[in-house]
């Protein structure tokens, strides 16, 4: 793996990198093969607050965690441990229902429940890993309504005034169906088809 490493109001020295490489690397006994794949990490700070954020896009499958702290080093071991839930998740559930060749369950090593028995016996054996994470996906409420086509602006003030973190519409401009989103900074984001 290549590592992308970059500060906001911090400087990364080479212990910080050195960790991070450290830490995210563990990630690799988790495939059958080193994957091959760019590693992107923004550390930053905002008040007090140390926050880090952690991208690995590969072919079938899009790793992202983002921990928040007030020390950097256990913002890294937080976020290496939510990298590695996710992981766990993709590998028990979703490589259930995809057998095929070429899925992303034949990424993974076919042993991992050994690796969590080693995680919890031991360097993470005071923690441990809950149950939820391997129940069934449970949707309590669908919701169905039309798409009015739309601006950006004008979806970010309904999203406002409707109190929620996103909302859906048209793209009136070209059709699309897009999403607005308040990020956790306060601004907004906008996603769109490719």
């Amino acid at each position: 793996m290549n590592y992308n490493i970059r500060g906001e109001n911090l400087e990364v020295t080479p212990a910080l990198k050195n960790y991070v490489e450290k830490k995210v690397s563990k990630l690799e006994r988790y495939f059958d093969t080193t994957p091959v794949a760019e590693v992107h990490v923004k550390m930053q700070v905002q008040n007090s607050e140390h926050i880090i954020e952690v991208t690995v896009p590969m072919p079938q499958l899009l790793l992202r965690a983002e921990e928040t702290h007030a020390d950097m080093y256990a913002a890294i071991d937080l976020v290496v441990e939510k990298l590695e839930r996710q992981i766990r998740k993709h590998k028990t559930k979703v490589n259930r229902k995809f057998r095929q060749d070429g899925s992303v369950k034949y990424m993974f090593k076919d042993n991992i429940e050994d690796l969590n028995q080693e995680l919890v016996n031991g360097e993470f054996s005071n923690q441990e890993f809950p149950e939820s994470e391997v129940d069934d996906y449970e949707i309590v409420r669908t919701k169905r309504f039309n798409l009015k086509p739309m601006d950006t602006e004008e979806a970010i003030l309904q999203m406002d005034m409707l109190g929620h973190t996103f909302f859906v519409f048209s793209n009136a401009v070209n059709g699309d169906t897009n999403v607005v989103y308040r990020r956790r900074d306060g601004r907004y984001g906008l996603i769109e088809p490719e």
